[in-house]
């Protein structure tokens, strides 16, 4: 069972703080690559050194500003790393499947099944309303994200995913016996992280809606699946083939993709659409192809006490 192989009799809750405040710490350390970029360009261009997140974000070209900010992440996920293996003295593979090695398929066909989403939903917002795009496709820059964004973001998505889905999901696991606890905590977490995000002063506070829902959708798929793969798959896919295809100004990635959003930032149902109605077809979907059975144990079981 995924949860139970973090519960131990040495896995004390109060590691779990500790080991999240050194991963905090390394993905700060990992912000100053940026900081310092920022702050010589500023200066050499005699400019004033920006004092908020959206001036910051504007320094840089955006391809560099993207690679930059993705650095803390590979801090994150080595810091994670070292986390798991030397200070819990568990194997990363513990952390990441029930199963004896990754299967690679999972990730794969969630990542497939994501994108294909992604991009006919893209695809049908064109065509049903061109007006709030215009085409920012620009050869040379694309190609540059290309490279950069194939190579960090699913680094960015994996430690996302690896710090909730993972460790944090066990080590919520160490703190009850009833697995909808992990479940609501790492979920209610995830979506707070994103508080901070530009959307959320463009769209408003309901944007935490798919936010939160997004937490409970990997959420779920992992406990179901006894693994983290489909959660991978989806995450990457998400951010990868979004920061490709469209941008925004008021977006958390500012990219050379291929379309700019151009209309108003508003939230409605369409923010809540993909929760209460993709969402579950795409557990459906999940549940036929990998067998699913025993909802409710899977989801709100006792956790096996490994004392």
């Amino acid at each position: 069972m995924f949860i139970e192989q973090g519960v131990h009799p040495e896995n004390k809750f109060w590691k779990y703080i500790i080991g999240s405040l050194i991963i905090i710490l390394a993905s700060t350390l990992g912000q100053i690559p940026l900081l310092i970029v920022v702050y010589i360009k500023s200066l050499l261009e005699v400019k004033s050194i920006p004092t908020n997140t959206d001036e910051l974000m504007k320094v840089l070209d955006s391809n560099l500003t993207l690679f930059l900010i993705m650095l803390s992440f590979v801090f994150a996920l080595a810091s994670l790393y070292y986390v798991v293996q030397y200070f819990h003295k568990q194997s990363f593979i513990t952390v990441t499947t029930s199963r004896k090695k990754v299967d690679w398929s999972r990730v794969l066909f969630s990542f497939c099944i994501w994108t294909f989403f992604t991009v006919a939903s893209t695809v049908a917002m064109y065509f049903f309303y061109p007006e709030n795009f215009v085409i920012n496709f620009k050869p040379i820059p694309f190609l540059i994200l290309f490279f950069i964004a194939v190579i960090m973001i699913p680094i960015q998505t994996s430690t996302e995913e690896y710090v909730f889905r993972g460790y944090l999901m066990q080590g919520f696991g160490n703190l009850s016996l009833n697995k909808w606890f992990p479940l609501v905590m790492t979920s209610l977490i995830f979506g707070g992280m994103h508080l901070f995000n530009p959307e959320v002063d463009k769209l408003g506070y309901i944007i935490l809606v798919y936010y939160i829902g997004t937490g409970f959708l990997l959420g779920i798929m992992t406990l179901m699946d006894e693994g983290m793969e489909l959660a991978l798959g989806f995450h990457a896919a998400n951010n990868l083939i979004g920061a490709l295809l469209v941008t925004a100004d008021w977006s958390v990635f500012q990219t050379n993709s291929i379309l700019k959003d151009i209309s108003e930032p508003s939230a409605g149902f369409d923010v809540i659409l993909p929760v209460i109605i993709i969402y579950p077809i795409l557990l459906y979907i999940f549940s036929k192809k990998y067998n699913w059975t025993n909802w409710t144990e899977k989801l709100t079981g006792k956790i096996e006490d490994q004392t």
